[in-house]
């Protein structure tokens, strides 16, 4: 009971003051400021060499005291400001009673430098000091943190910004960095624990019967239809607002963290997103947002109201703020609660903070069961952004055509399999749409929202191995997406119905030409697979821990790679030591990033150039799913490659 107690009583948005009414307009109890606002700026550290002290205190946040780790005293750890061009000599003093580590995401560092235990170096041990040194050959917004056990979870993280070594093509007058995390008065150990007990420990926004009879959600046919399939569509987010603060530069929504600006100024606000677990949905009420920055890589400029920030993820925007206070939300995804800071031209001053909106529910197309007609419950797809490429319509066509059986549409090589085809890239024959050889041959039409019988007397297989036949077979693998869809131009999961603008990945388009035109000499699947239940996760139905191959890569090689969700939850891919290019309809300006988030049942397309020779950390960048499995090992041969 007193478990069951403490959660309720510190779930965001739960409830308001003086008992369970429903969330209004009104000021949500949970976000009334303490105080009229702190302003506290990041400490910042610069120059060539840094000395950087991990260690573990107590932090506040919300007036409640938590256990956390961090770096020389604070969370987030210092802001370190570097200049491209430069080197650097990072001293890391480690005086926990475990070994540390410190990884700088999204830096093109040597591999010896990557600081991931087990792969790139043996980690820092108990008090003592392990020396980082590498050139700075880039800019733009990145971050730092643990690559050991869960103490990233517990404060170890921290922003990096790297200014250009000419002038900035981004013109700002004030800049304020943004970080994004959730914390939990709970050790990541304790709460991995949970999950492997009971997937849905933290999952306090289940359906009910008052959601049922009040029309909410789904309709009893559909709840049937998902208890048949022994799957809870409410299930989108492991860990929830029932255990984690979410909160903004190390401080609650009831902190109220204050960020300052002169009216009239064009502001500069870098978000960096060190979650453990949490997609955030950011949006500034009444202030459009410009985007110009992700993952560190200029883009074109594209005006938003709302963007989703995916676990690792950076996102640099420009405001125009007036003579008045602003209320900058992070909601999470599942709704579960949100971060609020607030941005004002004096301190003291605050906003309204907006409701929790509804949270939103899992379909069929998340399950990875395509866009085929007379499916229940569909979301709609993104009214911004450019049409799919050639390739895809092609696909798509064919597929249409053919009844939707698996028609012979080409091959792709898989993670540890031979080469093939490839779709619209010159000189490549075949065509990589995943709908190639499925079957449909197990799940009954019916079940699936598709009217008995399925789609043209067909029925769909949630777990045909011939639909990923490079996939490892067994108990970590409970869904393989019959028909994976390239989500990328769609609104992100729980956005689709909103009435403002909202950023898709097909939005984005770099600022600059690509450094690396060339066409994919060869193309790899890599399937995202897991089971829920038993809270396993893997690549290809393969763990890190299990005796598996490193994926390899020839160095100079130009490579194709095709993500692929077969899970219901979204998982943002971080590839260690390179950037890759999406594969979005943009030619030879398509986004740059580091790490990609894939959307339940969708597919993602990269074009990677693997030019780091090493070993390098490959991973799904939720801190548990990486833990419980889903993370291996990109090897990059060292020695050239004839041009193209």
């Amino acid at each position: 009971m007193s478990r069951t107690f403490d959660r309720r009583q510190i779930l965001r948005g739960a409830a308001l003051t003086g008992g369970g009414l429903a969330l209004s307009a009104r000021l949500p109890t949970w976000a009334q400021p303490v105080s009229g606002g702190i302003v506290k700026p990041l400490p910042t550290l610069n120059g060539a060499q840094i000395e950087l002290a991990i260690d573990g205190f107590p932090l506040l946040v919300d007036g409640r005291r938590t256990p956390a780790i961090g770096v020389n005293g604070t969370v987030p750890a210092p802001l370190i400001r570097l200049k491209e061009g430069q080197n650097v000599r990072l001293a890391v003093a480690n005086r926990l009673g475990e070994s540390s580590s410190i990884h700088w995401h999204g830096l093109l560092v040597p591999f010896a430098m990557d600081g991931v235990p087990g792969i790139s170096f043996p980690g820092i041990n108990p008090h003592s000091i392990f020396v980082y040194e590498f050139p700075v050959i880039q800019s733009g917004t990145y971050w730092y943190h643990s690559h050991s056990g869960a103490q990233e979870q517990e404060g170890l993280y921290g922003p990096i910004v790297i200014d250009p070594a000419g002038p900035d093509p981004i013109a700002y007058d004030r800049e304020h960095v943004i970080v994004l995390a959730d914390h939990s008065p709970m050790r990541g150990e304790a709460i991995f624990r949970k999950l492997k007990q009971q997937a849905d420990y933290f999952n306090y926004q289940e359906q009910t019967l008052t959601g049922l009879l009040a029309d909410r959600d789904q309709t009893l046919k559909e709840r049937v239809r998902w208890g048949w399939m022994r799957m809870d569509p409410t299930d989108n987010s492991d860990v929830t607002g029932s255990t984690y603060t979410y909160v903004i530069n190390g401080y609650g929504p009831r902190d109220n963290w204050t960020a300052l600006f002169t009216p009239g100024e064009r502001v500069r606000l870098r978000f960096v997103n060190a979650a453990a677990q949490t997609n955030f949905n950011v949006r500034i009420p009444g202030l459009p947002m410009t985007i110009v920055q992700s993952d560190g890589q200029n883009v074109r400029p594209v005006e938003t109201d709302e963007f989703q920030i995916a676990v690792a993820e950076t996102y640099d925007v420009i405001v125009t703020p007036g003579a008045q206070a602003y209320t900058l939300v992070s909601e999470a995804l599942d709704r579960s609660g949100l971060g609020r800071a607030t941005l004002a031209p004096k301190a003291g001053m605050s906003a309204p903070v907006p409701p929790l909106r509804r949270r939103p529910v899992v379909t069929m197309k998340d399950m990875g069961m395509g866009d085929m007609a007379g499916m229940s419950n569909m979301k709609p797809s993104a009214s911004r952004g450019i049409d799919p490429t050639a390739e895809q319509n092609a696909s798509r066509k064919l597929a249409q055509e053919t009844g939707w059986t698996g028609a012979a549409m080409g091959t792709t090589q898989s993670a540890g399999g031979s080469t093939a085809g490839m779709p619209g890239v010159p000189g490549v024959p075949g065509d990589s749409d995943a709908m190639s050889g499925m079957d449909h041959s197990q799940m009954p039409g019916e079940a699936a929202g598709m009217g008995k019988g399925g789609m043209s007397g067909m029925d769909m297989s949630m777990r045909d191995p011939k639909n990923a036949p490079q996939i490892k077979m067994g108990p970590g693998v409970q869904t393989i997406a019959p028909m994976p869809m390239d989500r990328t131009g769609e609104r992100p999961q729980g956005l689709e119905d909103v009435a403002h603008r909202v950023l898709t990945y097909r939005d984005l388009v770099a600022f600059a030409p690509n450094p690396d035109v060339r066409a994919p000499s060869r193309s790899l699947d890599i399937h995202l697979t897991g089971n829920m239940e038993r809270y396993m996760w893997s690549f290809d139905g393969q763990k890190l821990s299990d005796p598996a191959d490193p994926i390899p890569f020839r160095n100079g090689e130009r490579v194709r790679v095709n993500l692929i969700n077969d899970t219901m939850m979204p998982h943002p891919i971080h590839l260690h030591g390179h950037f890759f290019e999406l594969v979005t309809g943009h030619g030879d300006h398509a986004p740059r990033k580091h790490t990609v988030n894939v959307a339940p049942g969708g597919k993602v397309t990269f074009d990677v150039t693997a030019d780091a020779p090493g070993d390098w950390a490959f991973h799904c960048h939720n801190l548990f799913h990486m833990t419980a499995g889903m993370m291996r090992v990109v090897t990059v041969r060292p020695f050239e490659v004839a041009p193209a």
